[in-house]
């Protein structure tokens, strides 16, 4: 590929590719100056759902590049690199598929679509020796992707741990700052614009759990399947475990673990957990995120940035850009990512071990305490700690919070303890869970 200028199809015009769209307006000069004066980067095709919408946009752009049908875009011969920013694993699917096979490198922020069906397009970019780009994906302007697939490459990665929702963080800061329930908490995000109409897949953990697979996915060269992994949200944190955590020198964070095992198994989770607050991830407030890799010769390393908004993610979605035209233009090996391991195996979630900070919603009356630790006694799981907190606005209610802080334990152990327990006529609802951190 000799053009000067490569043309770029833009696959959704909403608030991130708007933003590629300034960010090219604003600064593409500097872009063609920092690659010698080679590579120039126009927007050619713009795929929207309506053409009418206005928009904010550096500069008018002209109607003649909006499109409403996909297939338009990707067969365009002035589009030579095409952008999927339309969210979704359906259409979106169908574009990137289509945009490979035409043999347009792909560059997309999209973790879900690679989570869930990366395995699929992974393939169709080997065979068309074409690559997909997803900087965007993981951690908005952190380009931790770039980090493990270049500067760790002669790294084995021990671990990942990392907050890697911004919306989750803000809202779990709010909490503990503001003293605020988890309704008034995702009611402020959502004014604020930090959290969607539907904040599902960002309060209950899913939105994470994509990007640590893609990370693990980087890291240990094999394609996971999401159903296989251990996922849990912020829905059930109360204002009293965030102040217990605080009595006890933690700080509650929706945190992302992606470990290797002794045996090359990989153990991936995201959960709440108490982080120690001497640890530089519990300083992680607000809406950005942080990730800690600890790779075997560099050692721990900790990314830290703006984890989402049109700017941040804008940046790594040109960067990627970039690093796509100059493949373009120097035509040599793949860039992109491909698989490099047929298989791998995860670690059961039963297996993994930490300590755990456990709530019971208990009726109030004598032998309660008794009744749990037996059982936990009979699962040979340890108990450094109970704690029944006051309710100042009704100290003789029938109902309370029981917390028990238990030693480290296989996660599985405490499963099937906590069936049991949650049997009993005075346990009145399922125990709430938090993991105990370390992260040495």
């Amino acid at each position: 590929m000799n053009c000067s200028t490569l043309g770029i199809g833009l696959a959704g015009f909403g608030t991130v590719g708007s933003g590629v769209w300034n960010t090219l307006a604003r600064n593409g000069h500097l872009i063609t100056s920092r690659t010698g004066g080679g590579i120039t980067l126009e927007v050619t095709r713009i795929l929207v759902r309506d053409p009418a919408k206005s928009r904010a946009t550096t500069g008018e752009v002209p109607a003649a590049l909006f499109t409403t049908a996909w297939q338009v875009l990707v067969n365009d011969p002035a589009v030579h690199i095409v952008v999927e920013l339309i969210g979704g694993t359906t259409d979106a699917f169908e574009l990137v598929a289509a945009a490979l096979r035409a043999k347009k490198p792909v560059v997309t922020g999209n973790k879900a679509l690679l989570a869930e069906r990366g395995i699929e397009l992974f393939a169709i970019s080997r065979e068309s020796n074409t690559p997909i780009h997803f900087e965007a994906a993981v951690a908005g302007g952190i380009p931790i992707i770039r980090t493990v697939q270049d500067s760790f490459i002669g790294n084995r990665i021990r671990s990942f741990s990392g907050i890697i929702n911004g919306t989750s963080n803000f809202i779990l800061g709010r909490m503990t700052e503001a003293a605020l329930t988890f309704e008034a908490a995702l009611a402020e995000a959502q004014a604020l614009g930090y959290a969607e109409a539907d904040p599902t897949l960002d309060v209950n953990g899913w939105d994470a759990a994509h990007k640590a697979l893609l990370l693990a996915t980087l890291a240990y060269g094999f394609p996971i399947d999401p159903a296989a992994i251990h996922v849990s949200g912020i829905e059930q944190v109360r204002p009293a475990d965030i102040a217990f955590a605080k009595s006890l020198g933690y700080v509650l964070k929706l945190l992302a673990v992606v470990r290797e095992h002794a045996n090359r198994a990989v153990e991936i989770r995201i959960q709440p957990s108490f982080v120690p607050k001497s640890h530089i991830l519990a300083s992680v407030n607000g809406v950005f995120n942080a990730v800690a890799v600890h790779g075997d010769t560099a050692g721990e390393s900790l990314f830290y940035g703006r984890g989402a908004g049109q700017d941040p993610t804008a940046s790594s979605v040109v960067a990627d850009l970039v690093e796509a035209a100059r493949a373009l233009r120097h035509t040599g090996d793949h860039r992109g990512f491909l698989p490099y391991a047929d298989s791998g195996t995860l670690v059961p979630v039963g297996e993994t071990s930490t300590a755990y900070y456990v709530r019971f919603d208990v009726t109030d009356r004598p032998g309660v305490i008794a009744e749990i630790a037996r059982l936990l006694a009979d699962h040979r799981i340890g108990i450094s700690g109970t704690h029944s907190p006051v309710n100042p606005d009704n100290p003789d209610a029938d109902f309370v919070d029981m917390i028990f802080l238990l030693h480290t334990c296989p996660f599985g152990k405490l499963q099937a303890a906590l069936t049991e327990i949650e049997a009993l006529d005075c346990v009145n609802s399922t125990p709430v869970v938090f993991r105990i951190e370390a992260l040495t």
